[in-house]
């Protein structure tokens, strides 16, 4: 097996988060597009989504460009890291900008294909873990870790996500998901 291609994407990334610790956590912020990696791996054995998979965060996250993606690892990866990147709404706070981020990128992701919805659940369940985790640890105090700090708007987003990638469903990842969504919204 070729990993060369992933090889080369998580030394990028390490660089590209060098530094950075994930939000509230204490540990490294490269632990988790590792945690994604290890979780597409469960879909797929393409390299270039693992790749993907490494790099999701580092257009949204760190100096890195979307041309700087594509120049090294070619133009499906950067489509993939692209498609999994938070847009910028000019003129607005994250916070104000919130709810139609989030709509946008529910509603890309329902037209996704399933490569680019294997990216991002792999993001979203690892970011779905840590929540839960933190809810047990923490209770609702954990929700003042956002920008936007309303448990049912986080509610209405990672539900809207479960239905976006619904197409995953009968995958492990797929399954995990949803059941972490429902334990830590209660249903």
């Amino acid at each position: 097996m070729d990993t060369s291609i992933l090889d080369k994407a998580i030394v990028f990334a390490v660089k590209a988060h060098q530094g950075m610790e994930r939000k509230g956590k204490g540990f490294p912020y490269i632990v988790h597009p590792m945690e994604a990696v290890s979780i597409a791996a469960t879909m797929t054995n393409d390299q270039e989504l693992l790749a993907a998979a490494a790099l999701h965060d580092t257009v949204e996250d760190t100096g890195v460009k979307y041309s700087d993606v594509k120049r090294e690892f070619g133009e499906r990866v950067a489509q993939l890291v692209e498609t999994e990147s938070d847009i910028v709404v000019n003129g607005k706070t994250e916070e104000e900008s919130w709810q139609l981020r989030k709509s946008i990128a529910i509603d890309q992701l329902k037209a996704a294909p399933r490569d680019a919805k294997i990216v991002a659940l792999s993001d979203k369940l690892s970011n779905a873990r840590a929540i839960y985790r933190d809810l047990r640890e923490h209770g609702d105090e954990v929700w003042k870790l956002f920008h936007v700090k309303s448990k049912k708007q986080h509610e209405w987003h990672y539900r809207g996500l479960v239905k976006a990638l619904s197409e995953l469903e009968g995958t492990f990842a797929f399954e995990e998901f949803a059941d972490t969504v429902d334990k830590i919204f209660k249903r």
